[in-house]
């Protein structure tokens, strides 16, 4: 760490002065955030956010009275950061192991900023307006974000804020115009399912929004959404910048596929793949009470499979999974029907889990995108469902098939514990983000700790399942299905360990003479 961090600096005393210890990254740093004070002229000033004692305001009373006391280690510095990848080696022949764009592995150290409340903070929350968004489809946890967020602002003063309906729509909508938005208002709507603000796909003319945004005096624009979401902050904090304005604009990622890079995970996942478990184990209750049972659930995932990758692993009781980063054939002796085939006439039973996105080459799809960006998916479930019934038709042997499509149920339930606790968090830091002066940057986990980042980076590409991940090899293990493509020819090394030709060979085994009897 000596090259990323300047050491302590220790008087005849032996304490250390933290006014020594600076984050200076030795090569451009991509995890750079701007902040508002690189284009405006904005002091800091002394932040007046506090947890404790006469810390909390309580609904219509005025400011509460500060406690000097409860300055103590609530903050974090802004020098503090997160390594974002943490394996410091790994051999070429290891699984999971990422390479740079040569082939190379290398290991370069990245380091996101720290999330949490600063010290130091660039806006009187007596004067800020702040407004909140929700975009794209549902997804558990909304309200829990939401209602963190305005707890929050509430908590360092501010008392404008304003609810945007139905998406970027409510910008130019006149018959939604925006709710104010309290304490009191949001306190209960974690109970409940769905956007309290309403949510709806595509966007506007940006100039509209940016015209609404500047009418308003908005100092603090928030926005939670997907990746599509995400890349409308940045449009209009693109904009915001050429006008000027003294406005942050802060992302909380919102994708119940889990399909950020970089984040750890998104909120609504958990629970995503708790509902999609109990749908899996409602297919297996049909098929295991039927003679000849096939059961075939459909889970959501366009571009990644994270959702039905992980609740097949929890449920337990699948035999194939389908996702959309792993080719796969229908027919044929290596294909999927001819190895559902061997499981009914062993077992009496098949189960089928596939993601939406999943054999898209296998069918036409309807072609072009949706409001938000994303492609239009043919239907696969349906498509693979009645190839499934016409296959077992045709070998004369009889088959009850149910299908079943959970969807509008996993993104429309209320979230579980973890996820209420994951949206608080999330919440909470958009907020402290923006008061940090930060702007075009999202909230997320790295390595399990809160990050602040900037959105052009974690939206660069979807974060997809990788066939070579452990994880992945961790759930075709616990269906102990094949590879459903036709075998391929293994290169052959010139000469094998005994030297012969052979196959290629996995790597030599470690050298533990090298270490001392007695020393780990």
């Amino acid at each position: 760490m000596v090259g990323f961090f300047s050491c302590f600096r220790r008087g005849s005393s032996g304490a250390s002065n933290p006014q020594a210890f600076h984050f200076s990254p030795p090569f451009n740093d991509p995890f750079a955030l701007p902040h508002i004070s690189d284009r405006l002229i904005m002091p800091a000033i002394e932040s007046n956010y506090r947890t404790k004692s006469g810390g909390n305001s309580i609904e219509g009373s005025a400011s509460p009275k500060v406690d000097a006391n409860d300055m103590r280690r609530i903050y974090v510095h802004d020098d503090d950061r997160v390594l974002v990848k943490i394996v410091h080696f790994g051999h070429p022949s290891s699984v999971g192991i990422e390479y740079d764009e040569n082939g190379n592995w290398q290991f370069r150290p990245l380091w996101a900023r720290r999330a949490g409340p600063r010290a130091w903070i660039y806006f009187n929350p007596e004067q800020v307006k702040a407004a909140i968004v929700t975009c794209g489809g549902l997804c558990p946890g909304l309200n829990d974000v939401i209602r963190q967020v305005v707890f929050t602002l509430e908590t360092y003063g501010v008392n404008h804020i304003l609810g945007i309906q139905y998406g970027f729509k409510g910008f130019v909508d006149k018959n939604y115009p925006p709710i104010k938005l309290s304490r009191k208002l949001v306190k209960t709507i974690n109970m409940e399912g769905g956007s309290f603000l309403g949510v709806s796909r595509g966007c506007p003319p940006l100039k509209d929004i940016v015209d609404r945004l500047e009418e308003w005096n908005i100092n603090m624009f928030y926005v939670i959404g997907g990746n599509g979401s995400h890349a409308g902050a940045t449009a209009i904090y693109e904009q915001c910048e050429k006008r000027k304005m003294k406005m942050v604009v802060v992302g909380i990622p919102k994708t119940i596929d889990n399909d950020i890079e970089i984040l750890d995970k998104t909120f609504g996942f958990d629970t995503a793949v708790e509902e999609a478990q109990r749908a899996i184990n409602a297919a297996y209750t049909e098929a295991s009470s039927a003679y000849n049972g096939v059961g075939i659930v459909k889970l959501m995932g366009r571009q990644s499979g994270y959702i039905t990758m992980y609740a097949t692993i929890a449920s337990g009781q699948v035999d194939i999974v389908l996702i959309p980063e792993v080719t796969f054939t229908m027919g044929g002796k290596h294909g999927v029907l001819e190895y559902m085939k061997q499981k009914i006439e062993l077992n009496g039973i098949c189960v089928v889990v596939v993601a939406e996105g999943a054999g898209q080459d296998l069918l036409e799809g309807v072609g072009g995108l949706d409001a938000s960006g994303n492609p239009i998916l043919g239907d696969f479930g349906k498509w693979f469902t009645g190839k499934v019934k016409e296959f077992f038709a045709t070998q004369k042997i009889p088959i009850d098939a149910k299908y079943i499509d959970p969807t509008y149920m996993i993104r429309a339930r209320v979230c579980n514990s973890g996820d209420h606790i994951f949206c608080s968090i999330l919440g909470q830091n958009a907020v402290h983000g923006a008061f940090a002066g930060y702007t075009n940057i999202t909230i997320g986990v790295v390595n399990t700790h809160y990050c602040f980042l900037p959105i052009p980076i974690v939206i660069k590409k979807p974060r997809m399942v990788d066939p070579n991940s452990v994880m992945y090899h961790r759930c075709v293990t616990s269906t102990g299905q094949p590879d459903f493509n036709a075998p391929l020819r293994v290169p052959q090394l010139a000469t094998s360990p005994a030297g012969k030709q052979g196959s290629l060979q996995p790597h030599p085994p470690p050298s533990r003479g090298s270490i001392p009897r007695g020393r780990l």
